[in-house]
């Protein structure tokens, strides 16, 4: 295992292995507010959304195939590490459907990677951070990307 996890090879792995067995997917989650904002957000994992109706099981060996490791399966994701450590979910909502289907695109070291949309980013970030179920330090957190994505985006130079 690497070092330091890495999120760019991940990414770049995942969109492979869902490319290749032709499996609808949207980047979501804090790299997808730190790509929509601009500023770059410390997240603990890369988070993809699949289509709820996903055979689970032929995603999972896929990625198993691809080097990727299962840490855990739940009702609705799947936690997986990269190679290089880097932890990647796989959420399974059928609320996500429609939006990863109207996914945008941008390319990565040449691979073109879909990215939930900035509207429907918020509509994820809304329901997380009012999720009742939801760790508190989570719901912040997610209340805080709200606001990014809304446009309270720091100045480069500015204090404390």
């Amino acid at each position: 295992m690497a070092e330091t996890p890495d999120k760019i090879a991940a990414l770049l792995d995942v969109a492979h292995v869902l490319e290749s067995i032709a499996v609808p997917y949207a980047l979501v989650g804090g790299v997808a507010v730190g790509i929509h904002s601009g500023v770059p957000c410390a997240t603990a994992d890369t988070d993809i959304a699949v289509l709820s109706t996903v055979d689970r099981a032929a995603l999972g060996q896929a990625l198993t195939q691809a080097g990727f490791r299962l840490v855990g399966d739940f009702q609705h994701s799947s936690n997986f590490r990269h190679r290089s450590g880097e932890p990647v979910q796989f959420v399974f909502d059928s609320a996500f459907d429609p939006m990863i289907q109207r996914a945008e695109h941008f390319v990565v070291s040449g691979t073109s990677i879909a990215i939930v949309r900035k509207p429907d980013l918020i509509a994820m970030k809304e329901r997380a951070a009012t999720d009742p179920a939801r760790r508190r330090s989570k719901a912040l957190r997610d209340q805080a990307d709200l606001e990014l994505l809304r446009g309270d985006v720091p100045e480069p130079d500015e204090g404390w």
